[in-house]
């Protein structure tokens, strides 16, 4: 009798795998797990198959955090849907915890498959948001299968703009800002629905090569939030403007080694409330950035005395400088 997982003999996977990435690539010695709670033993050229489809998994994905570049998400997988040879990330299931601190406010962090799952189906047909689904695996682990989005960041595609900043913030700045209140809308969507991205950073927006859209990643994170429910969601749409104004993050460490002139003019107010080595108060920097912009970013600054209670006053505020700065 053949071994059989979920309906699919080896024999049948194989098939699958040759027909769509070549027979010389299939494992000799084939790997199929329906069960993910151990998905550090899912591997390079095994099979998973979820929700009665088979998946061959590839490399793990990366990213970067907390100052680490590059570092492996062993719980997230690029795989290939072994029935229409599509590309997709694999989210299984992790579990951590971790305590964000913005402005005195201790916000407790952690990773919320369910949450995700949820974002996941109000999203489906939002074009600002990655797309995909959820299932449960045979121990109801659950597994959110996501298709595969190909671009660059948005972060990484805004360092490309522009031969310098004054050109930038003149010429590219005002599209870019339009997209950005565009993401923000889409944050604002969630939030009417009773949900937060959880884990709003730059590197969270891939700007899709195929439809050149914007489009947020990743929501898995949830925080408790005795104080704002949109509180960290806010701090992290305040840090990516920041960027996106500044062309890319404008720090001491940089301005002192260009030997800038406005060091000697800067103090700890004009500091990010995270990360206190950043400017907010851009202006200092760049003149030619608007007041109205400028006043948006000090909220995200130490020497902030009030902060956005919720996106739709962010947004009032963004929309506003908007019409300050020029129409490309």
């Amino acid at each position: 009798m053949k071994e059989s997982f979920d309906g699919y003999s080896i024999s049948e996977l194989k098939d699958l795998i040759s027909e769509h990435i070549g027979a010389e690539r299939v494992p000799k010695n084939l790997n199929v797990y329906t069960d993910t709670s151990d998905f550090y033993r899912v591997d390079y050229d095994d099979v998973v198959i979820l929700g009665g489809k088979p998946y061959l998994i590839r490399n793990n994905e990366r990213e970067g955090r907390f100052g680490i570049d590059e570092q492996q998400k062993f719980w997230v997988k690029r795989a290939r849907d072994l029935t229409d040879g599509s590309v997709k990330i694999i989210k299984f299931v992790f579990h951590e915890r971790f305590e964000a601190k913005v402005g005195g406010i201790v916000f407790e962090c952690f990773r919320s498959p369910r949450k995700e799952a949820r974002i996941l189906d109000l999203t489906k047909d939002h074009p600002r948001f990655m797309h995909g689904f959820s299932v449960t695996d045979v121990s109801n682990n659950i597994i959110r299968i996501i298709d595969f989005i190909k671009g660059k960041t948005f972060a990484d595609f805004v360092l490309t703009l522009g031969k310098n900043h004054e050109d930038y913030y003149y010429n590219h700045f005002p599209s870019v800002l339009d997209e950005f209140i565009e993401l923000t809308m889409a944050i604002k969507f969630l939030h009417e629905h009773g949900e937060k991205h959880g884990d709003i950073r730059r590197d969270h927006i891939l700007k899709d090569s195929s439809s050149e859209i914007s489009r947020w990643i990743d929501f898995d994170f949830n925080y408790l939030h005795k104080e704002n429910f949109y509180g960290y969601d806010l701090f992290g749409l305040g840090n990516i403007l920041v960027y996106l104004a500044g062309r890319g993050d404008v720090t001491i460490q940089a301005l002192k080694q260009n030997n800038s002139s406005v060091v000697s003019s800067l103090v700890s107010d004009d500091m990010n409330i995270i990360f206190n080595n950043r400017v907010v108060n851009l202006r200092k920097v760049y003149p030619y950035i608007d007041e109205s912009l400028n006043y948006i970013m000090k909220h995200f600054s130490l020497g902030a005395e009030t902060f956005y209670d919720n996106t739709e006053q962010f947004l009032h505020d963004l929309m506003e400088a908007r019409t300050n700065i020029g129409k490309t």
